[in-house]
């Protein structure tokens, strides 16, 4: 979340900002609800002050063996007005603090202002397109009996599937490949994390309580289905304050994904396009405030080696404050290209979120023993995602009724060709 007192000394900035990203989150509220808070801390700090000098009066008065009734009777309204304020406190602070969770990080100074993802910029291109073919993914998969998306919806619903065979194998080739290279060749440490999560969990890295709609909720555990491994990972180091020795922290983990897509009715559904489970390999740092934009590049940089070495054609988007995440201050998307979608699929987004999620997860580092601790900067990225890669490989790779499988996944594979 964003600090009250940057929001008190920047209010117009922040109120252009939610704008520019098409938020809608009321800052009155907010800088009402501080300045009651404020008040109220006021009016109690000068009647605790009042009540050390009465009772030091009461002290002398009986001292002196004279009557203190007045006085203590007076000590009592004293007290009592001061439990009311501690009381209307609380619910001051419960209210800006719900209201604090509703306003946007920041977008960093580089970001393009722009309303829609029509406003991104594209940052760079790798590989060359393939020409359009005739059979996409799902036409090709069911040929060969390797993914089972009718099945999939008889089970769980639209949006789920079946991987089968050399489709399952490929899958999990794809997924070690992934986090076999990012920690021998980019120095992450792997996790394997929870899959339910509580929702302060969830508040702590943006998803609540903006996100609530999309995400899976367990009712009677009071529990959600995590969106992403970002959540958990991130939270890892929640309550903590780290060693500045150990910053940049590097942190990778393979998780399935569950998502209700609620606000995405009328986009494009078919396949691996947008389903509601999926698998992925997330990319997570902690960093000093100092570098931490230089560490989002190098994220962006360790997601392309990825794709390089499948040789999938890609692309580098920066995008604009509009399309920027509620959490983000600057995100990268890669998109790889679908030649039977004839189009740009997003694969994967890179992000710094500045201090807006430590400030909510509450970590921190000092500097020296003796410095006052700050908020780290997190990063994470998609280091990928299968779904839409997998759409990418299948339909690059797609020769003669058979899918050649990418030479880097062949020993995870164990076999070269699907067909």
């Amino acid at each position: 979340m964003l600090d009250i007192k940057f929001i008190r000394e920047n209010v117009d900035k922040v109120r252009e900002n939610i704008a520019n990203k098409n938020e809608s989150a009321d800052l009155n509220v907010i800088i009402n609800a501080d300045l009651k808070r404020r008040e109220i801390i006021q009016e109690v700090e000068a009647l605790k002050n009042k009540r050390n000098v009465v009772t030091n009066e009461i002290a002398t008065l009986k001292k002196n063996k004279e009557n203190a009734d007045d006085k203590i009777a007076q000590m009592k309204e004293v007290s009592d007005r001061i439990k009311e304020l501690d009381d209307d406190l609380r619910k001051v602070v419960e209210e800006q603090s719900n209201y604090l969770g509703r306003i946007p990080n920041m977008v960093h100074l580089s970001v393009p202002i722009g309303k829609s993802a029509d406003d991104n910029l594209e940052v760079r291109v790798w590989g060359e397109k393939k020409d359009k073919i005739a059979e996409n993914h799902l036409e090709i998969t069911k040929k060969l009996g390797i993914i089972d998306f009718e099945r999939g919806a008889k089970v769980a619903g639209a949006g789920f599937a079946y991987y089968v065979g050399k489709g399952a194998a490929l899958e999990r080739a794809l997924i070690n490949y992934m986090l076999d290279y990012h920690i021998n060749n980019h120095g992450y440490t792997e996790m394997m994390t929870p899959l339910i999560v509580t929702p302060q969990t969830m508040y702590g890295t943006g998803q609540l309580p903006k996100m609530v709609d999309d995400m899976y909720f367990c009712e009677k555990d009071n529990m959600y289905l995590i969106p992403t491994a970002e959540v958990p990972i991130t939270n890892f180091h929640a309550q903590e304050t780290l060693k500045v020795e150990d910053l940049t922290m590097k942190y990778c983990g393979y998780t399935p994904c569950f998502r209700r897509e609620a606000g995405s009715y009328g986009k494009d559904s078919r396949g691996f396009l947008r389903v509601h489970q999926f698998n992925k390999v997330e990319l997570v740092k902690f960093s000093k405030p100092d570098n931490s934009y230089d560490e989002l590049e190098l994220l962006v940089n360790d997601v392309e080696k990825i794709l390089q070495s499948l040789n999938i054609t890609y692309r580098v988007l920066l995008l604009c404050s509009g399309d920027t995440s509620f959490s983000s201050a600057k995100t990268y998307d890669l998109e790889v290209w679908s030649p039977a979608e004839d189009k740009w699929l997003e694969a994967s987004s890179c992000s710094n979120f500045e201090d807006f999620q430590a400030r909510r997860a509450q970590i921190k580092f000092k500097r020296t023993p003796n410095d006052k601790p700050e908020f780290v900067h997190t990063l994470n990225g998609s280091g990928l995602a299968t779904s839409r890669l997998m759409v990418a490989i299948i339909e690059n790779y797609y020769q003669d009724g058979k899918i050649v499988v990418p030479e880097a996944l062949r020993k995870y594979t164990g076999f070269d060709i699907i067909g």
